[in-house]
């Protein structure tokens, strides 16, 4: 189909590149335009919250949709949609440190400390950090490939303590109506690897019980 031959057309990281950009630069423009609302700093940090699971979503959603389509091309993509997911959630925090502590690092910490769902979402942003961090080809050299997946399967916890923390947010006005939608989503990809890695498993030792029974 053209529009799968087209994943591997030059331009399409640069354009998914540019449209990953766009909640960014809406974001900045509702800032100067006045057009976030009545708490502009309320919804700058939700909206960076959003955007952080979205990213999150996308990025683990392309390997099961390369496996299941059998389309190669989608791996191209894995690596930057994971790179926003990260960009966001810096920008997440940022808009924390900002305009909920004035960037007063003492309070920042012992408010870390002392609220649990803000924990929950710095201990998600530690762990999500060395993932974007070895992100790279020469990580992946250095590390080794069974090293650099073993790291890598951290995402499976940020995954939980991003959800952990969005429904903790949202429990104060009792809504949890996209908590539930983003957790299934999760739960559908992450499960997925599971299934996949079992079936690798017990492939694998399929062979070894035969040699063992000849």
């Amino acid at each position: 189909m053209r529009a799968w031959r087209a994943l591997m057309h030059p331009a399409a990281k640069p354009v998914v590149f540019a449209a990953s950009l766009v909640p960014f630069a809406w974001l900045v423009f509702g800032a100067f335009a006045d057009k976030l609302g009545a708490n502009p700093a309320e919804y700058l940090e939700r909206a960076t919250g959003d955007w952080t699971l979205r990213f999150l979503c996308i990025a683990l959603a392309i390997t099961p949709l390369r496996v299941v389509l059998g389309q190669p091309g989608l791996a191209r993509f894995r690596r930057m949609t994971g790179l926003f997911c990260y960009f966001y959630v810096l920008l997440h925090l940022a808009c924390y440190s900002v305009f909920d502590m004035g960037l007063d690092f003492g309070d920042i910490a012992h408010d870390i400390a002392k609220r649990p769902f803000i924990l929950v979402g710095f201990s998600g942003f530690v762990l999500l950090t060395p993932l974007a961090l070895t992100s790279f080809n020469r990580a992946v050299k250095a590390l080794g490939a069974r090293r650099w997946q073993t790291l890598h399967k951290l995402v499976y916890a940020v995954a939980g303590l991003a959800i952990l923390h969005f429904f903790w947010m949202r429990a104060g006005k009792h809504n949890f109506a996209e908590v539930a939608v983003y957790a299934a989503i999760l739960a559908v990809l992450l499960g997925w690897r599971v299934v996949q890695a079992l079936r690798r498993r017990a492939g694998a030792a399929q062979p070894a019980r035969a040699a063992r029974r000849a």
